[in-house]
């Protein structure tokens, strides 16, 4: 039960143009739909709304959008085009990634004109592939400005929190957090946006605001848009299974407070419940049997209910053995693992595996460095732990786990429970972690040579311009790259995390869920991670999940509104 002040708004037999299940970017669809005149419900499995958007870093990756024309990026539909066909080649059908280009900008104006929320490129943040044909070293994606949730009102105790509670009153966003990480090694660049935020949280707070960022703007922004439009949204209420006449889905049964109730939906059902997260038996049975018990990011009612329900009516799956991989520091008991981010990029460390050998370009994209811990298991030859490596300049300079700052040391709880250790050499390192030591020390000495050239040729780390934007901007030649000589020692242990799953149901171009056959399961549409990653088994940009999630919501949506209404509707 929820424990906030806002009284669930009792669920009801209904009928309703659309409905839409999950509160993520299944309020682009919602919003969308109101526009367009459709009478429209939200439900939602949890007690918060936002899913798992609100607990992401809250970019969305969607090329050649209006935000970007203003801002002066130079992007066009035509160079995206091809970089879209180059990242996903094969792995996901043409049509998907075209349509959502097609409409892009068009989503982006409905957010614009149906929310309060200001949005801005961060320039900079390249594409994750931006060595291929149509690639983005300057980048695609887009945030939004720090939001003051006060706008909700009563509603505010139903917006899902954070992944990472903030200490003080600072709003920081993905732009902002790549210079604050370097506080320590670029103070002019730093200090400026971290008093810009400070003060503007402080602020807010005296005239009775509260600013947020990253995903809690995101999904605070789209919530506002549908508290404003009137949109219901019923919370803790859990889908049980689609309505069917003849081959159309016409609704569903939901459950609320232990009672099933029926909602009609004259134009369609949207499944935005993201992905299966935490079903470990079908990640187990897809994915890897290694992966750790509810180590994944993504929201915590992210079971497969959506997928389920759409198997039960005939729908098909895919790329059910994908998800948004994201490497993580190792969970301990009463912590989850935490985020990673620029971590992997930075100086003055390196990863290795259970082996005590490199195995990586440790700066490359999330995904990507998941992707190959799993094709090495698949092989025979798992990654049986993972450890990052890195000396005392390392720790004095840079945040870490975004939740250490410059030379606060690593946490005795950490050592006492075995996930980090400190040491004086690298053979006592070595010894510590449990890791051969003469492999540990031969890889020390080749890495630091390597550091010292400021060339990686064993992996290229620093070679791509997405390496470079998470690096150190004061060390040259390579921002990637830094011999350790600064000790102690440290060696903290990491697990393969995630960001959600991105398999799941098979849908089109239209955001219509098919069937094996290819067949369309008439009045169901599948976005988000409920449905089948656009991009196949790739990551084109920062905020590509929450960018299709938006555009496909759009796209539903406006399918839905021009379907034909059945004749006892």
């Amino acid at each position: 039960m929820a424990t906030n002040s806002v009284p669930v708004t009792p669920a009801h037999d209904t009928t309703v143009d659309l409905l839409v299940i999950g509160s993520g970017t299944g309020m682009a669809a919602a919003l969308t739909a109101h526009e367009l005149g459709l009478s429209t419900l939200i439900v939602e499995k949890t007690e918060y709304v936002g899913g798992s958007t609100a607990r992401s870093g809250g970019a969305f990756w969607v090329p050649a959008n209006p935000v970007l024309r203003k801002a002066g990026s130079g992007d066009t539909l035509d160079r995206a085009g091809t970089y879209i066909r180059s990242v996903v080649g094969e792995s996901a059908p043409a049509e998907r990634g075209a349509a959502f280009l097609d409409h892009g900008s068009a989503t982006v104006e409905m957010l614009q004109r149906t929310t309060p929320m200001r949005l801005f490129w961060a320039k900079g943040y390249s594409d994750y592939h931006p060595e291929l044909p149509g690639g983005s070293a300057v980048g695609r994606t887009c945030e939004c400005r720090p939001f003051d949730v006060s706008v909700l009102g009563p509603e505010r105790e139903r917006l899902r929190p954070g992944l990472m509670k903030a200490g003080l009153p600072m709003p920081v966003t993905g732009a902002d957090y790549k210079w604050m990480n370097l506080m320590a090694r670029k103070p002019s660049k730093a200090f400026p946006r971290i008093f810009r935020r400070l003060a503007q949280g402080v602020a807010g707070l005296a005239l009775k605001r509260e600013y947020v960022a990253g995903g809690q703007a995101l999904a605070a922004g789209l919530f506002a848009g549908v508290v404003r439009a009137g949109i219901p949204v019923w919370t803790e209420t859990t889908l049980v299974r689609l309505l069917t006449e003849g081959d159309r889905v016409t609704g569903a049964v939901v459950a609320c407070n232990g009672q099933e109730v029926t909602v009609t939906a004259r134009r369609g059902v949207v499944l935005a419940a993201g992905g299966f997260d935490h079903d470990m038996a079908l990640r187990h049975k897809y994915q890897s049997e290694r992966l750790g018990e509810h180590e994944s990011l993504g929201a915590e009612g992210n079971t497969g209910d959506g997928i389920r329900a759409a198997l039960d009516v005939g729908a098909a799956t895919d790329l059910m053995d994908q998800a948004w991989w994201f490497p993580a520091v190792a969970a301990m008991k009463g912590r989850p693992p935490m985020v990673m981010l620029a971590e992997r990029a930075l100086p003055g460390s390196f990863i290795v595996d259970h082996t005590g050998r490199r195995f990586v370009n440790e700066a490359t994209d999330y995904m990507s460095f998941g992707q190959l811990v799993l094709d090495r298991e698949r092989a025979g030859d798992p990654v049986e732990s993972m450890w990052i490596v890195f000396d005392q300049r390392y720790r004095n300079s840079y945040i870490f786990g975004g939740g250490l700052f410059p030379r606060q040391p690593i946490p005795e709880a950490w050592i006492r429970a075995g996930i980090a250790h400190r040491a004086d050499d690298p053979a006592a390192l070595a010894r510590a972690a449990g890791l051969p030591e003469g492999a540990f020390t031969e890889t020390f000495r080749r890495f630091n040579d390597a550091a010292a050239a400021g060339t990686d040729a064993d992996f290229r780390r620093g070679a791509s311009a997405y390496d470079r934007y998470y690096g150190d901007p004061t060390v040259e030649p390579n921002p990637n790259l830094r011999p350790l000589t600064d000790g102690p020692l440290y060696a903290v242990k990491m697990t393969l995390s995630d960001l959600g799953t991105c398999g799941g149901v098979k849908a089109d171009e239209r955001a219509r869920v098919l069937r094996e056959d290819g067949s369309v399961v008439d009045g169901l549409y599948a976005i988000g991670n409920t449905a089948a990653n656009a991009f196949g088994n790739t990551y084109p940009g920062a905020g590509a999940t929450i960018g299709q999630g938006l555009v496909y919501g759009y796209i539903a949506a406006q399918d839905a509104a021009k379907s034909s209404v059945p004749a006892n509707g």
